[in-house]
């Protein structure tokens, strides 16, 4: 892959639902790398707290999810699936203009372990699509184990990152962003009408994680 990658160290990231592993994980590595970055709640007390036990001396904080959507460059949407649609339409005046990360995966769980849930839209992004009409929507970061992005001992991250979108642009600022993450690549995946499978997919990752007693990633070869 001979694309060049856009200098994105100077956007502030902002990161809803940041509090649970995920965000918090991802907030970790882009505050290692340098980039700044807030850690959002519904409240900001919890928000706080995520930030300052990432440790000492990142560029991190915490405020509740409102400051953060207004004040961030780009977001990452990181919430639990059944307050997805509720949080987005509170905030679509805030994320007007801004590039919208949604990585949230529609999965249910029942004895027989994960499995994907339909969604009206086709998929998590593209219900975000549909909800914030004023946002670029990019769709990323489905398949990033939580605990590998938390583990201090795990210097580089073994994982490409499929980046689906319409906005060529905003994909490709988000494949840069990616690649902040030590070890990660941002590779484009298709359009946005593209993302339901990739969202699907985690439910077979996290089959593969179960019987192998793993934290697998994805790797795109030839690419």
């Amino acid at each position: 892959m001979t694309d060049e990658l856009r200098d994105v160290s100077d956007l502030t990231v902002g990161i809803l639902g940041g509090t649970g592993d995920q965000g918090k994980g991802l907030a970790r590595r882009f505050a290692l790398a340098g980039q700044t970055v807030l850690i959002g709640s519904r409240d900001a007390s919890r928000a706080q707290d995520a930030a300052a036990s990432l440790g000492e001396g990142l560029p991190v904080r915490g405020a509740d999810n409102a400051s953060v959507a207004s004040e961030a460059d780009i977001v990452i949407v990181a919430v639990p699936w059944d307050g997805h649609r509720a949080l987005l339409e509170s905030l679509a005046g805030d994320l007007a203009g801004k590039i919208v990360v949604d990585c949230v995966n529609p999965l249910g769980f029942d004895k027989r372990g994960a499995f994907a849930l339909p969604v009206e839209e086709g998929s998590a992004a593209e219900q975000a699509a549909a909800v914030l009409g004023d946002s670029r929507v990019v769709a990323a970061f489905h398949h990033v184990s939580a605990v590998v992005l938390l583990d201090p001992e795990v210097e580089e991250v073994d994982l490409d990152v499929l980046v689906l979108g319409d906005d060529r642009e905003a994909t490709d600022l988000v494949q840069a962003l990616a690649a902040r993450i030590g070890g990660v690549r941002g590779v484009y995946g298709g359009r946005l009408r593209n993302a339901g499978q990739v969202e699907a997919l985690t439910a077979n990752i996290i089959s593969i994680n179960r019987r192998y007693k793993a934290h697998a990633g994805i790797r795109i070869t030839d690419v």
